[in-house]
Parts: C-alpha cells; sequence; structure tokens
C-alpha cells in the first residue's frame, strides 16, 4: 500500500507540473519554489534548483509581465504563441525532474508524457484566448487570466497534498480537453476566415457561429 501511494504521489506531481506548466510556467515555478522553501515539499534532486532565490526572482519578473500580458485583447495571443517554444519543453523538463533518480526509461517516459499533457493544455488555452478575443469587451479576457492563475497555484499545491483527487480532476480535464479542442479548433479558422474577409474585402462575414 505505501509503495502505491508513492507511486500516486508521484504520477501526481509529476503530471501536476506538466499540465500546469502548459498554462502558466512562471507561475507554476514559484508556487513550486514557494512550497520548497517553506518546508512543504522536499523537491527531488533534479527539481531543487527552482527553490534557488535567483531562479525565484526570474520566474517573479517574468510572471509580473505574463500578469499583465495575459490580461490584454491581442497581446495574450502573441504572448500564448511565443511560449509555444517554452511552455511545452519545461513541461516535459520538470516532469521528467519530479520523478527523481529511478532510470533513465522512466525519465525519457515522463518527459514524453508531461510535454504531451504541457502541449494539450497550452493549446486549450491558447485556442480558448483567440476566441475570447473575438468579443470586444476586456472583463472576458481578465477573468479567464485570473482564472488560469488560480487554476494553477491550486492545482500544483492539490497535487502534493491530494495527489488523489488531484489525479480524478486531471482525468476529467484530459477528457474535456480532447472534447474541446475540435471545436476550438474550427472556431479558430472562423476567425482567420473572418480577418481574411476583412483584409480580402472590406468586410467581415455576416456571422462567425463560433462553436458553443
Amino acid at each position: 500500500m505505501e509503495a502505491l501511494d508513492q507511486i500516486t504521489a508521484t504520477l501526481a506531481v509529476t503530471m501536476g507540473l506538466a499540465w500546469a506548466s502548459g498554462i502558466n510556467l512562471y507561475a507554476t515555478l514559484l508556487t513550486l519554489g514557494f512550497l520548497a522553501n517553506s518546508g512543504n515539499i522536499d523537491l527531488p534532486p533534479d527539481l531543487q534548483v527552482v527553490a534557488n532565490p535567483l531562479v525565484m526572482m526570474a520566474a517573479g519578473t517574468m510572471y509580473f509581465i505574463e500578469f499583465f500580458a495575459d490580461k490584454t485583447p491581442g497581446v495574450d495571443t502573441g504572448w500564448d504563441a511565443i511560449h509555444t517554444f517554452i511552455r511545452i519543453p519545461a513541461g516535459a523538463m520538470l516532469a521528467a525532474g519530479a520523478v527523481g533518480d529511478l532510470n533513465p526509461g522512466v525519465e525519457i517516459a515522463a518527459a514524453l508524457l508531461g510535454g504531451s499533457l504541457a502541449a494539450g493544455a497550452h493549446a486549450t488555452k491558447a485556442g480558448t484566448r483567440v476566441l475570447i478575443n473575438t468579443s470586444p469587451e476586456p472583463f472576458s479576457n481578465w477573468l479567464a487570466s485570473v482564472g488560469e492563475d488560480v487554476a494553477v497555484v491550486t492545482g500544483v499545491w492539490a497535487s502534493i497534498n491530494h495527489p488523489v483527487a488531484f489525479l480524478a480532476a486531471l482525468i476529467l480535464f484530459i477528457i474535456l480537453m480532447i472534447w474541446l479542442l475540435p471545436r476550438i479548433w474550427m472556431g479558430i479558422k472562423k476567425v482567420f476566415r473572418l480577418v481574411a474577409g476583412w483584409f480580402g474585402k472590406g468586410q467581415p462575414p455576416a456571422d462567425l457561429n463560433l462553436p458553443q
């Protein structure tokens, strides 16, 4: 039973860090570093660097920039595009580091699963933001951004302190993500056609009919 609990705890932290990194990498690093420095978690050797004050300062600076960029319509989409090349590799690295010193095969498997989960979470976040940006008011961006920050901090904490509950919630998220991503992509294509209509004909199509 103890071995099963250890496997569950390791899996929860591994997938939790990957998932959170796909949404907001800097909030993930800050939360992990804070929990480590406050004695709430003993980090594996490969992750102890995130508790370093210099790493936390860098993550805090980037989170401060992202806090405002992520709440500005249009800017958030550009920010997400750039971070496609940052969040996904970072999610894979954090997942590999979270398994500790086991063996190279386990670390590679964790990196592959973590990178895939980070990519899915990132695609869901970024795609949803493109659709939200079709609304002229900024409040939906603010609400979405704050909700994502809260979800990341809560998720990292839950993956450490309540691994079984977190894994159950993660399974639900993955199911929802699989259902949402095709609909998000359809909506994004319609947004692109709208923009092309503006530039090509000088007027937008009559109706976007974004997926519900």
